[in-house]
């Protein structure tokens, strides 16, 4: 073995004890709140959100000492929060997307304020930014605390993770046709073939011994569409990472990358459990 390739797998290994220990860590912290649910989920689910925003401030080398960031932040922890959250100190009339509205209105404000120095098209990108993680990670919380409960989140995280793990593995070890090299050179059909296959057989194991809503035949479907969505939410990370020329959207978790790095096919597909009338 040459110095080189010793040098090599010394720096693999290395990366991949940084890996380990980081989700161990993330896992230990994480696990408990997924299990109790309730206040603590929807106060980590707004962290989570923020910390989404100000990775995205940070790809685009946006000041974070700023109004517009300052609004961009309020206004997506304001799609992020229950939604119960407003009752009792606002208007009965008034919801989660009114005070978003307003958010966004005062985001165009400040182009007219700053003379464009914060544009229409910076306030483009704050207000999907806002609406991409708000939503998201409402819905992190919000399944957790529906009727579904635990069950129902497992449910997606075994959808999501499964196609990962399976479309990676098998990426690598048979892939030969580019899903879409321009976005992602690395991603094949064979692996999200394998990945969309690995998710419908281990989520039909999963509704075996946990019944969910829906029949069994009906929450394939349901799986089947989470899968190549969740696909799809790794897909436009990988699109605005390779816009903003960044290898990952923060560096928060050591070996990881940052939150929208380990959220984003999550942040998909969590609100469409909502869509199929699941929340």
């Amino acid at each position: 073995m040459t110095e080189t390739e010793d040098s090599g797998l010394f720096n693999w290994g290395n990366i991949m004890k940084q890996r380990v220990i980081t989700a161990v860590i993330a896992l230990a912290i994480f696990i408990p709140i997924l299990y109790f649910g309730g206040i603590w989920l929807e106060v980590a689910a707004a962290v989570l959100a923020a910390v989404g925003v100000f990775e995205i401030y940070i790809m685009r080398k946006r000041i974070i000492v700023s109004i517009d960031f300052i609004l961009t932040i309020l206004g997506t922890l304001a799609l992020a929060v229950p939604v119960n959250f407003y009752r009792g100190w606002t208007p009965n009339s008034f919801s989660r997307l009114d005070i978003f509205y307003i958010f966004a209105v005062l985001l165009m404000i400040v182009t007219v304020l700053t003379k464009n120095k914060f544009n229409f098209e910076d306030a483009a990108v704050s207000v999907i930014s806002m609406i991409y993680i708000g939503t998201g990670f409402h819905y992190l919380a919000s399944v957790r605390n529906s009727s579904g409960g635990l069950g129902l989140l497992m449910f997606a995280l075994i959808v999501v993770w499964s196609t990962d793990i399976f479309a990676y593995t098998f990426g690598r070890k048979i892939g030969k046709h580019k899903l879409w090299p321009a976005i992602s050179p690395n991603k094949t059909w064979e692996g999200t073939i394998a990945g969309v296959i690995s998710a419908l057989v281990l989520s039909g194991v999963y509704m075996y011994f946990v019944p969910q809503k829906y029949s069994m035949v009906t929450m394939l479907l349901i799986a089947l569409v989470l899968s190549a969505f969740g696909q799809m939410g790794d897909l436009i990370e990988s699109a605005y990472k390779r816009y903003y020329k960044v290898k990952d959207s923060g560096n928060i978790l050591p070996g990881h990358g940052g939150i929208l790095d380990r959220f984003d096919s999550m942040l998909i597909v969590l609100p469409l459990l909502h869509v199929f009338g699941l929340v």
